[in-house]
């Protein structure tokens, strides 16, 4: 929110010399936070002048220019070239002399151009930052001004002033109007506030222009209005200007002008914190109906576009169909235009839930949608279109017509039960009864003293405070949050990080230390991207973030090749990445059951009915290599990344969590069938390792090999050591031997492995596969594999004889398993 210092002064005296530092530290005291400064960037000297004469010379490029002799003010008229033409001789204009700096930064100089020495320049609205308008020149009396000549142009177009902007969160939508910043401006520095809304003269219909409530089918069981308020004002002057002064607070309010009409709505939203409407009256037909759209309706918004409505929508509408998508957008047809005459001032209260979803369903976040998702106060719609009606009167020239409506179901604020010492108690800080009750006092609410407490009724515009927590963070707001001390609570003994979340952490460090790159990315994807994992099914969101991503992934591929893709693109060749995440699988029915009500703990049933409605979301932890594992040295080659590394991953976290593994060879959507392993832990499988498929990697921008793993973290700590334990020093010597077996060229080395430690027993320390030999020498259609083994007994040193018996028992299975023989 935007908030000028001229227009704030207004309703709480501020300061002579009233900075933005001050301003913004005021409203800081009270809870907001400070966003940005806006001013008219803009120096002097900006002057009145009078054009005396000017004569057109047409240039050899096509162009012609106006050669004016301006009157400043000053003793003698100043010479100045101008390429306007919608001037004429005696009009006021914005005179900019040598020595003014304009938005930009666009300095004025005296300069000599087309043939003449130009001192000064005349200035369009947009070169003077009060709009886009560069069509011409400013003439000061399009906007009802004759001022004198050579006055100070900054301080009659309000140019001098300023604007602070805070950012305002959704429980304060109170805050979204210069009427709820100066309440709370008054509240941090005790200055006088004056409500605007006392000031608006009500004006009550005499007339009854008809209107009629038929939302017949309320959503979560709540009308989509609560009040909606009508008035009728006639013999509009359409050519009437928009004042200089309201021009400037718009634009700092980050409000372009549009038009009188238009602005005049717009001011008395950012004023009164109330969204208006207004309709050109004759082009409505009949009376206005309030309704939710049909399936497939279809309306034309202000914007030119065409929508189709869903039954959720609520619309304003007369006989011949929908003028007005409520409390978001009015409709094409029937707006205010440069040929109105005669208005209808719609303010209304929408249902806050209905123009939030509305407003998101149809990408319409417009300021108005913005006030009603927070809440409107529901008693400021009849002073604000009444507010609207004054200002068509006193700037437009209009007349008030007696026609209008009014209907108001607007529920009362429920009182609330604050018990005695209740606001001490949560906040932790003593606070008197005095500086309770002035504070709630202060912010608008009116109190009753009951024998536990006080009675507190909200103010109207405050539909956040609903209980006594939340009165209670209001009383230490308002007496100040300095007076609660910094202070960390003891944490109780005796706790500490969950095992799972020791070994989590345990997981990325080894990774960590290992060399390779923490990320975290979005969880959410595209069709194509859940596809990859190899899932034929996927969550998806009944409102996503982006909708082109509406589905929760299956697995941490797809966010690391994003990632990946990206340091590419910035010139990143060598990457070993890691992340540790959720992912979200489907598992029978899922969905969001019957929500509890709030306030209340639901029980254990009721928790129990939401955790099932929850889907499976365990952990996983993916790895993913590109480029040069080893970079190329003097004397040496480059090791590119690939199946390697990744198998290097499985073993490190195996090795970190103590989980016996074995790797065999497998399949998966994403990866090389010829380069794929998947990992098991006795009959469980773990998950895989390898290398992308080539045109997998083609497509998604990537190297030709990329080396790619991802397990079950959740299964990998089930399964590992209750505790991560270290080895213990070996205090004799190993005993090691090789082993060199033929086998078909079927049989996965990996159960050969495996094969090769069951028959070794409890002596072999150590196994490793280290060489995978295919050729003379060995029969066609089988292979040789070379295992080192490491022989160690922990009471005493071996014998080669003991080593050598282990190593036999070991061939002799696998010669029963997979009638493997040895190569001599």
């Amino acid at each position: 929110m935007r908030i000028p210092a001229s227009w704030l002064g207004e309703f709480v005296d501020l300061p002579d010399d009233v900075t933005v530092e001050h301003l913004h530290e005021a409203l800081v005291r009270v809870g907001f936070e400070e966003e940005d400064v806006h001013r008219f960037e803009l120096t002097g000297p900006v002057v009145v002048g009078q054009v005396l004469s000017f004569e057109p010379e047409p240039q050899s490029n096509g162009k012609t220019i106006n050669w004016c002799q301006v009157d400043v003010g000053e003793s003698e008229p100043r010479g100045i070239v101008c390429g306007a033409h919608n001037f004429a001789v005696g009009d006021k204009v914005v005179v900019s002399l040598p020595g003014a700096v304009l938005p930009g930064p666009f300095p004025i100089a005296a300069r000599k151009t087309y043939g003449h020495t130009s001192d000064g320049m005349i200035a369009s609205a947009r070169e003077l930052g009060l709009g886009e308008e560069h069509d011409g020149i400013l003439l000061l009396s399009s906007l009802g001004l004759d001022p004198v000549v050579g006055v100070d142009a900054i301080e009659l177009l309000g140019l001098n002033d300023f604007a602070v902007e805070i950012n305002v969160t959704p429980d304060r939508g109170y805050a979204f109007s210069i009427r709820g910043v100066a309440r709370e401006y008054s509240h941090s520095t005790g200055a006088a506030f004056r409500d605007p809304a006392l000031a608006v003269p009500v004006i009550e219909p005499a007339e009854t222009f008809p209107v009629v409530i038929a939302d017949d089918a309320p959503i979560r069981g709540k009308k989509g209005v609560s009040v909606f308020e009508a008035r009728v004002v006639r013999n509009v002057d359409p050519a009437r200007p928009t004042p200089p002064w309201m021009v400037a607070r718009l634009t700092l309010a980050g409000i372009r002008s549009i038009s009188l009409p238009v602005d005049i709505t717009n001011y008395v939203m950012l004023e009164l914190g109330q969204p208006i409407h207004g309709y050109d009256l004759d082009t409505l037909t009949g009376g206005i109906t309030v309704r939710r759209a049909t399936a497939s309706e279809t309306f034309e918004t202000l914007d030119g576009k065409l929508r189709t409505l869903s039954p959720e929508d609520l619309l304003v509408t007369d006989d011949s169909g929908p003028i007005g998508l409520a409390g978001v957008m009015g409709g094409a047809k029937t707006e205010m235009s440069s040929t109105t005459t005669n208005v209808l001032i719609e303010a209304g209260n929408w249902e806050a839930v209905t123009i939030s979803r509305t407003a998101r369903r149809h990408k319409l976040p417009s300021e108005a949608a913005k006030r009603y998702e927070r809440g409107v106060d529901p008693a400021i719609a009849g002073i604000a279109a009444s507010r609207v009606a004054q200002l068509f009167v006193e700037l437009a020239g209009a007349t008030i017509d007696p026609l209008g409506s009014s209907w108001n179901e607007a529920a009362a604020p429920e009182t609330i039960d604050l018990p005695e010492g209740f606001v001490d108690g949560l906040i932790g800080v003593p606070y008197s009864a005095d500086e309770v009750t002035d504070a709630l006092t202060m912010i608008g609410a009116t109190l009753e003293s009951t024998d536990t407490g006080y009675r507190v009724t909200p103010p109207s515009w405050r539909p956040d405070l609903t209980d006594a927590p939340t009165l209670a963070e209001e009383v230490a707001r308002i007496v100040g949050y300095d007076r609660i001390p910094s202070e960390l609570p003891v944490a109780p003994p005796g706790r500490g990080y969950t095992r799972e979340q020791q070994l989590r952490r345990a997981a990325a460090q080894s990774l960590a230390f290992a060399g390779l790159t923490e990320v975290l990315s979005y969880p959410f994807v595209d069709e194509a991207a859940f596809g990859l994992a190899g899932a034929t099914q996927a969550i998806r969101l009944a409102n996503p973030l982006d909708p082109a991503a509406p589905f929760m992934r299956t697995a941490l591929l797809p966010g690391l090749i994003e990632t990946a893709h990206r340091n590419l693109s910035r010139g990143l060749t060598d990457l070993a990445l890691f992340e540790i995440g959720h992912v979200f699988l489907v598992d029978g029915e899922y969905g969001s059951g019957p929500v509890p009500a709030s306030g209340a703990y639901p029980g254990a049933d009721g928790v129990a009915a939401l955790d099932a409605s929850i889907p499976p979301q365990p952990w996983h932890v993916a790895a993913l290599f590109v480029g040069d594992a080893v970079e190329r040295q003097p004397g040496s080659p480059a090791v590119a990344a690939g199946i390697a590394d990744a198998l290097a991953v499985v073993h490190q976290l195996a090795a970190t969590l103590a989980v016996g593994i074995r790797i065999e060879a497998g399949s998966h959507a994403a990866l090389h069938p010829g380069r794929t392993a998947e990992v098991f832990a006795g009959d469980r499988s773990l998950g895989h390792a390898g290398e992308l498929l080539p045109a997998l990697a083609e497509q998604s921008n990537l190297p030709r090999v990329v080396g790619y793993v991802e397990l079950d973290l959740d299964a990998l700590i089930e399964l590992g050591a209750r505790e991560v334990l270290t080895a213990p020093i070996a205090g004799f010597p190993a005993a090691t031997q090789d082993l060199s077996l033929i086998v078909g060229t079927g049989i996965p080395a990996g159960a050969v492995l495996s094969t090769v430690i069951e028959g070794a027993g409890e002596l072999l320390e150590h196994a490793t596969l280290v060489d995978d030999y295919r050729g003379p020498g060995v029969p066609d259609g089988s292979k040789s594999l070379t295992f080192a083994l490491r022989f160690r007994a922990p009471d005493r040193t071996l014998t080669a004889a003991e080593a050598s018996a282990a190593k036999a028992a070991a061939v002799a299975l696998a010669a029963t398993r997979h009638a493997a023989a040895t190569r001599e």
